[in-house]
């Protein structure tokens, strides 16, 4: 073990302090574990991966069919937003 003086930062300090505040650690244990991680170099997390998957056409449904009757419901609502302003 090793005793030294370090400046630090203001911001620093407090993300330190809310990080052992939230954690229930001190002050000491939150910087030497933010220091062996920043050594590392290892990510601290894996990087979440969202599996994609071709959902193809499904048989029987119209696409344009469906776009046609939404476009349909916007047409109708624009038309009564503007009838109530009169």
């Amino acid at each position: 073990m090793m005793r030294t003086t370090v400046t630090l930062d203001p911001d620093v300090v407090a993300a330190l302090q809310h990080a052992a505040r939230e954690r229930g650690l001190s002050f000491k244990a939150v910087l030497n574990d933010a220091v062996r991680r920043g050594l590392s170099g290892a990510p601290t997390r894996r990087a979440y991966h969202t599996p994609s998957r071709d959902l193809g056409l499904r048989a029987g449904v119209d696409i344009d069919k469906a776009l046609a009757l939404a476009a349909g419901d916007e047409d109708a609502e624009t038309l009564r937003k503007l009838a109530l302003r009169k």
